[in-house]
């Protein structure tokens, strides 16, 4: 019984406890709302101050603002009123200056029609002037110029002619010595054989017994020959000879190798007569392709298609004037590349153009045109530089000169051609080249007689002197000089000789 009351007694103090706190509890949180409440009131109370405070500073400061707003711009509507004042006047003032300026204008106007009528009757008189001393002299305004100058030239011949021939001579040696130190110096350098290379189309056999067999039974070995080479093959009464002909070098060379096989195997037949002109072929392919990398490797050529390699070995089989092409051409690259290092001017385009001048002579006869144009096609085909084709273009004169290089071709050109042996010629042509340098001096009025002289490297002309004076002599020796430049084709150059002549012959008895 103890234990129950003890505990329902210990439960009542725990309820009693709990009551008790959450009575106490209850009064606390009032207290501490109450001075929340007192606590925000304060806050609005002085937030509220500080708002009245705030209208009052923002409405002292818009009030000052609006009074500087008021005074700034009256200040600038002054301003704005004195620049308007000041630009009135400056449009009253332009306005002025433009009345005087049109004013000026007019008077101008006035004056270049015054002008012109001066000039009108000026040009009217003088015109008048000239026809009445035409009339007076009876001679028209250039016979009087031409009379004048004449009459001048006949009192001052001999100080005209002395100024005229130190001018020359002064001129003439400067040029003359550089030109002879840079060629000396380029062909002293080269030191090639000029030796002419004459390609033979001559074959010869061991014996005349070997013709029967070239040509076969009823002509067979000779017409397969003939058809598988392209050439013609001349079997006649020559001993120990046989010829062949073709205007294809190349095919010529192929034949005669092909024919030198042949006779040293014995066994000819048409059968045997193709295998070997085919491997002639291949032969003649490999010397063409080694010549053009000897001659690209020897010249210091670079970055050429194998193509135009390819065709420039071709001219090795080719002679002009029975010099050997590809020999000349590298002896001209040598030479452009020496004269182009003396002038100042691109070594590698010379050198270039000077070997590839006259490519287009390897297809010459199977493509139509000249061996320049042709030239220039296959240059341009295989993307060769323009600087290059420039150079090579002009070396006969077809196509005009447009840069260094192109002379120097011309020269390099005219230098290997020109040498003593370098090119063999007939005596038909010789002697046409000679009379056609004749009758083109014989041409001119005054002209006596004419000879020329040193193989056509100078010609002397005689000339009447009661038709021809000593100042007319000059100019009649530049007007041949010139006419043979423009007509004549000639390596080198010719010297132009006129001699003028007086003799007065009396007797004494």
């Amino acid at each position: 019984m103890t234990l129950k009351i003890a505990i329902i007694l210990a439960g009542l103090a725990g309820l009693i406890g709990i009551a008790v706190g959450y009575f106490l509890r209850l009064i606390i949180s009032l207290g501490k709302k109450g001075s929340m409440e007192l606590e925000i009131r304060q806050m609005m109370l002085e937030a509220e101050e500080k708002a009245k405070k705030v209208l009052i500073e923002a409405e002292t400061k818009s009030v000052d603002i609006l009074k500087e707003a008021k005074q700034d711009a009256k200040e600038k509507e002054e301003k704005f009123k004195q620049t308007e004042d000041r630009l009135i006047k400056k449009e009253g003032l332009l306005d002025n200056r433009q009345a005087d300026i049109d004013k000026e204008v007019e008077n101008l106007k006035q004056k270049v029609v015054e002008i012109k009528e001066i000039r009108e009757r000026a040009e009217k008189m003088e015109s008048q002037k000239i026809v009445d001393l035409q009339s007076i002299a009876k001679m028209s305004e250039e016979d009087a110029k031409n009379s004048l100058l004449s009459s001048v030239e006949k009192k001052n011949e001999e100080t005209i002619l002395g100024r005229m021939k130190k001018l020359e001579e002064m001129g003439a040696e400067r040029l003359e010595h550089r030109a002879k130190e840079i060629l000396t110096t380029s062909i002293q350098r080269l030191s090639t054989s000029v030796s002419p290379d004459i390609m033979s189309t001559m074959l010869s056999i061991p014996s005349d017994e070997m013709k029967g067999k070239i040509i076969g039974k009823e002509g067979k070995n000779i017409k397969a020959f003939e058809r598988v080479t392209g050439v013609e093959v001349i079997v006649d009464d020559t001993p120990g000879v046989i010829t062949i002909s073709s205007f294809d070098p190349i095919r010529r060379q192929v034949a005669r190798v092909a024919l030198e096989n042949l006779l040293l195997d014995g066994r000819i037949q048409p059968a045997k007569i193709e295998k070997i002109v085919e491997k002639a072929q291949q032969d003649i392919n490999k010397i063409i392709k080694d010549k053009g990398d000897q001659a690209v490797y020897e010249c210091g050529i670079i970055n050429l298609d194998p193509r135009v390699v390819q065709i420039l070995g071709r001219l090795h089989f080719r002679t002009s004037y029975g010099q050997n092409v590809l020999q000349h051409s590298i002896e001209m690259s040598h030479m452009a590349g020496m004269i182009a290092e003396e002038v100042g001017a691109n070594v590698q385009v010379a050198k270039a153009g000077a070997l590839l001048h006259d490519i287009g002579k390897a297809l010459d006869h199977e493509v139509a045109g000249t061996h320049v144009e042709i030239g220039r096609r296959i240059l341009q085909k295989f993307g060769v530089s323009e600087d290059i084709i420039k150079a090579m273009q002009s070396h006969h004169e077809e196509y005009p000169v447009e840069n260094l290089e192109a002379v120097i071709v011309q020269v390099a050109d005219t230098i290997s051609g020109g040498r003593p042996g370098a090119r063999s010629d007939s005596i038909e042509n010789y002697l046409k080249r000679l009379g056609e340098l004749e009758a083109l001096a014989n041409s001119f009025d005054g002209v006596e007689k004419s000879y020329a002289l040193q193989a056509g490297r100078e010609i002397r002309i005689f000339v009447t002197p009661e038709k021809i004076s000593d100042i007319e002599a000059k100019k009649l020796a530049r007007d041949v000089a010139d006419k043979i430049e423009g007509e004549l084709k000639y390596p080198g150059e010719i010297k132009v000789t006129i001699i003028r002549e007086s003799r007065v012959i009396e007797y004494a008895r």
